[in-house]
């Protein structure tokens, strides 16, 4: 068989591309996390909370909410659909260091949840402090300089 005969051997049996259906529902979805969040902050705000201590709630809620989720299983459900909709958010964040808490909690709390807790969201945590001070420290130096330009 040839390099050509296999190609379009591949291209037929190969599954038709789901991007734009992905994406639509990756939209929906995430605007609804976007919508309950935007519903709780107006709860807060009802309830007497300042706008920093409402979203500091909202935060807190979400992240709840969605480890709630992973640990009764409905989350991955939720996020096979939604995809991207509901990874990008906190939430994903928070499925990531739930998911792996739960599949570890059979090796013990010290040996299995607290060495394996951070194994997927560590890099994340790492890499985000990392470029946070980089960028620190650049803003630092680039206002030491600003007053000699001008």
């Amino acid at each position: 068989m040839d390099n050509k005969t296999k190609k379009e051997l591949i291209i037929k049996h190969s599954p038709g591309s789901t991007i734009l259906k992905n994406s639509i529902l990756a939209f929906i979805i995430g605007g609804v996390v976007c919508s309950i969040g935007e519903g709780l902050l107006m709860l807060y705000s009802y309830l007497g909370a300042d706008k920093k201590t409402a979203g500091t709630l909202v935060t807190i809620s979400l992240i709840f909410i969605a480890s709630f989720l992973t640990a009764i299983g409905v989350f991955d459900k939720i996020a096979r659909y939604a995809g991207a909709g509901t990874l990008v958010p906190v939430t994903g964040f928070s499925n990531a260091v739930t998911s792996q808490a739960m599949d570890a909690k059979s090796e013990g709390c010290v040996l299995g949840v607290g060495s394996k807790i951070f194994t997927v969201a560590g890099p994340v945590i790492l890499f985000g402090l990392l470029s946070g001070v980089i960028y620190g420290i650049i803003f630092y130096f680039w206002n030491m300089i600003l007053p000699f330009i001008n």
